[in-house]
């Protein structure tokens, strides 16, 4: 029997769980996994919407504790790990006891980075009591309970977490103000353009806008706490939420002597390039110079992982990255490149703009093929965008396709009902709508039903609605079937 040790239970590693036990149906695998939070296994990507109240922590939750037990798995939470002995094979816990391994999966994630700004962190190391950053359920417990005593709060930092959080405290009656250094929120995705239609879009929704703006200390001042900038501003804060981004969690690894660039180094089995017996998946996994900070790529990486230890000839080769703003009254998709050169003779660049509805819509594309795209305002054409830019696809003759839905030349359905057998509904999961039809046809009354045989819908939730769409099309004389849906904040 080949022991598995799995260090880390979020998203990555309770997934990789899943792949390797659906794949080894004669249990050849003796399977343990230490996390390091107490909490079962949850959807990170869904923090904003219990911080905004559409969700509770249980609703968030990825795999049934009872499911461990029913499948032969043994899950210890809150267990931190010390040390990795390679010589000897076996991880060393902070109690002391020693756990060994044949196979080692590190899917030990990222932490929030907190700046060196004065006031932040105390003496001792521990962040100000007035201070949080936005990470764990533990993170958005923490805000829920300071909720009472709250009038302002302010974000630091205009990125995906920050403009999460800022929009779910917001939503339960917090004056907000997000604090952000560059000249437009979310600097990494948008355009100069599409900033600017965001920011205006979180104001109508009564979340404040600063760019531009550098933080020097928080600390108390005459009017009570709050966040001074570097041009002498003042901005009150009886909260200060800290979302200035992830680092991966590499000081194991680094420790143990693995190869370490960003994040631990690994080849195209997800193996480390230093040492055969470990991998590493996730947030904390380097990949052809690239680390990956969204939910896709890590299950498709627990996925390709499962498959090399049960059959070995799986290959990672990489991942589409779409980035999805999940809050409430904002629907933002970004993917691929769209930082391009308009006088590019090789490119197409399509742009529609409606600041005054929230719409912004630019779609690059090079050789007939979507190869970026910022779909900002609920457009509903960005699954047929989506799909075309996974499946480097070629784009329909008639361009407006792409951006009015409703154009002859679409290049195919947009109504999700009647897209194609083989058309990708749930991108985090990889359900197609065939998967969809065939779970009607065994049953499935509900999304519910369709997730828990497919998976759909769990990822970051944005495919909720189109899933529904497609069920209810499927079972059109069942009036059970949920033929709506609210898409969580």
């Amino acid at each position: 029997m080949t022991r598995v040790v799995v260090v880390g239970h979020g998203m990555a590693g309770a997934r990789f769980v899943q792949e390797l036990r659906a794949r080894d149906p004669r249990r050849r695998f003796e399977i343990t996994v230490l996390g390091a939070e107490r909490e079962a296994a949850y959807n990170r990507v869904l923090l904003s919407s219990v911080l905004a109240g559409s969700l509770t922590p249980a609703e968030i939750e990825t795999v049934p504790s009872a499911w461990y037990a029913a499948e032969d798995v043994e899950l210890r939470t809150g267990i931190e790990v010390a040390m990795v002995d390679r010589r000897r094979r076996r991880v060393l816990t902070s109690g002391g006891e020693h756990i060994g391994y044949d196979r080692l999966v590190l899917a030990t994630g990222s932490r929030a980075w907190v700046p060196p700004i004065d006031g932040l962190v105390r003496d001792d190391g521990e962040l100000d009591e007035d201070v949080v950053v936005f990470r764990t359920l533990s993170d958005c417990r923490a805000m829920l309970a300071r909720l009472g005593r709250v009038r302002r709060a302010v974000v630091l930092g205009g990125g995906l977490l920050g403009l999460e959080a800022a929009r779910g405290l917001a939503g339960r009656g917090v004056e907000v103000e997000v604090v952000h250094p560059a000249d437009r929120l979310m600097e990494r995705q948008l355009d100069l353009d599409a900033g600017r239609v965001l920011a205006r879009t979180l104001r109508s929704l009564g979340v404040r806008v600063r760019l531009g703006a550098q933080a020097v200390s928080y600390d108390e001042g005459p009017c009570g706490r709050g966040l001074v900038l570097d041009d002498g501003a003042r901005v009150p804060a009886d909260l200060l939420v800290v979302a200035c981004g992830v680092r991966p969690n590499t000081g194991l690894a680094a420790a143990a002597r693995l190869k370490i660039g960003r994040a631990i180094v690994v080849d195209d089995r997800l193996t480390s390039v230093t040492d055969p017996l470990i991998h590493a998946i996730g947030e904390c996994a380097q990949h052809a110079e690239q680390v990956y900070g969204l939910v896709a790529p890590a299950w498709e990486q627990a996925a390709v992982l499962a498959d090399v230890l049960t059959d070995g000839t799986a290959r990672y080769a990489g991942s589409q990255v779409v980035t999805r703003l999940k809050a409430a009254d904002v629907d933002l998709a970004a993917m691929g490149d769209t930082d391009v050169d308009d006088l590019d003779e090789e490119l197409e660049v399509l742009r529609f703009a409606d600041p005054a509805r929230g719409t912004y819509q630019k779609i690059v594309i090079r050789d007939e093929r979507v190869t970026g795209a910022i779909m900002l305002g609920g457009p509903e054409t960005v699954g047929t965008v989506t799909q075309l830019f996974d499946r480097a696809a070629l784009v329909p003759l008639d361009r407006r396709a792409l951006i009015f839905p409703g154009v002859s030349d679409a290049g195919g359905p947009s109504d999700p009902a009647d897209l194609p057998d083989d058309h990708t509904v749930c991108r985090c999961n990889g359900v197609s709508c065939g998967r969809v039809r065939e779970a009607a046809e065994a049953g499935a009354r509900s999304v519910a039903d369709v997730a828990a045989t497919t998976r759909a819908t769990t990822g970051c939730g944005g495919c909720r609605a189109d899933v529904a769409a497609v069920l209810a099309a499927a079972r059109p004389a069942d009036r059970a079937v949920e033929a709506t849906v609210e898409v969580p904040a």
